[in-house]
């Protein structure tokens, strides 16, 4: 039966990657990659060459091109950034994890369906509007 833990198990953490990661997920970075990501997490979307640029004015961040190739390509397939594009024309992007919905959005979606369902467009029934009184200006 481990077979089935197993898969499971994969299951969930290809759900969590689809998730994203959350600042406290940089704690396990080493500290090259994790200057890197407290980068990208200020920036909503930058081009390959602007965070290239941006890597060699960071003091204690010492990789070579191709270390950087590569470093940028395991985040994205860790699933630390979105990588969109190739090439040049490459952008990134820090994939965070989307925040839990309150229960005040729920409760809003479902009163304003109830009143769909209500006063729905077949109901013949036209709320009516009260009228615009205009406001007298003191002086």
């Amino acid at each position: 039966m481990s077979g089935v833990f197993d898969r499971l198990h994969k299951k969930m953490d290809l759900e969590k990657k689809d998730e994203g990661i959350s600042p406290l997920d940089l704690a396990d970075l080493p500290l090259e990659l994790r200057k890197i990501m407290r980068f990208m997490l200020r920036e909503y979307e930058i081009s390959h060459n602007e965070l290239i640029e941006a890597i060699d004015d960071m003091e204690d961040v010492d990789l070579k091109d191709e270390q950087l190739e590569e470093a940028l390509k395991n985040l994205g397939v860790q699933g630390w950034i979105i990588i969109r594009g190739e090439g040049e024309r490459r952008n990134y992007q820090a994939n965070l994890r989307r925040k839990s919905g309150t229960a005040l959005a729920g409760g809003v979606w479902a009163a304003l369906n109830a009143r769909l369902i209500q006063h729905g467009p077949d109901s013949g029934e036209v709320e009516e509007k009260p009228a615009d009184t205009p406001q007298s200006q003191e002086e």
